[in-house]
């Protein structure tokens, strides 16, 4: 499988931008989703997650800013991300994982990235 990531960009604060994540492969369409990010210097870090019903999970830095949604037809994920600050700045990464209980578990399908850049 391969998944395309694309959407990010340069914004002011307070702006919006919407990524994009196509994967390739109708197998892995019903399978869980998230969305990563990684800043200079830190570790990666889980944004969102999605399992096959719809149902949504957020860190607690973006909670109520960020929506992940997903288009079965497309095999697209989506993150709308809203009300940007500076410390979203990072490389967004998609995943297709598993759920082991509540807890998203990732898989070895990455996408390449897009980069998000904030500025105040």
């Amino acid at each position: 499988v391969q998944l395309q990531a694309s959407g990010g960009g340069l914004v002011q604060e307070g702006g919006s931008l919407r990524l994009s994540c196509a994967a390739t492969g109708a197998a892995f369409n019903r399978k869980p989703w998230a969305w990563y990010r990684q800043a200079p210097g830190k570790e990666r870090e889980l944004v969102s997650s999605t399992n096959r019903s719809g149902q949504s999970k957020y860190s607690d830095a973006v909670q109520g800013r960020f929506t992940i949604s997903r288009d079965f037809d497309k095999n697209t994920v989506y993150l709308q991300m809203n009300a940007l600050k500076p410390e979203d700045t990072g490389l967004y990464i998609c995943n297709l994982g598993r759920y082991w209980g509540y807890t998203y578990v990732p898989e070895n399908y990455w996408g390449q990235g897009t980069q998000v850049t904030v500025s105040s």
